[in-house]
């Protein structure tokens, strides 16, 4: 008996209504901006007219490579959710996420190196600008 096709999900997760995914111009930056200097985070202003504003901190817990996108979805977290942090009595220092790198990746996508030593997502265009509508991370 196969079962592909077939997805568990929480109650909260199927409450939530899907929403089409986006082509064409919605998916076609004009204009990318990363203020890696400033640390601000991305501003891609799209074809179609839209605009979206990604901090650095979302984006790395946004990472779409397979071992980030596993590790969200056995742990129920959304895109953008940080993993939750251990209890401590003296909590280590953790540096805000930022890129030591950035590189453009053919015309569909964005690579970061992070300062936490992890570069193994490519973020496309595709992949931004759906998780941002349907997020509610935009403008």
């Amino acid at each position: 008996m196969s079962h592909e096709g077939i997805k568990f999900v929480s109650a909260d997760e199927a409450a939530r209504p899907e929403l089409p995914k986006l082509t064409g111009d919605a998916i076609k930056p004009a204009k990318v901006r990363v203020d890696k200097t400033g640390g601000t985070g991305v501003n891609i202003a799209w074809a179609d007219g839209h605009e979206s504003h990604w901090s650095f901190a979302w984006l790395r817990a946004a990472c779409p490579c397979a071992t980030c996108h596993e590790a969200r979805e056995a742990e129920g977290r959304d895109p953008g959710v940080p993993k939750p942090k251990t209890a401590m009595l003296l909590p280590m220092y953790e540096a805000p996420s930022r890129p030591v790198e950035v590189t453009p990746v053919g015309k569909y996508a964005i690579r970061f190196k992070w300062n936490d030593g992890h570069e193994a997502g490519l973020y496309s265009w595709d992949y931004l600008r759906n998780v941002c509508d349907h997020l509610g991370n935009g403008k």
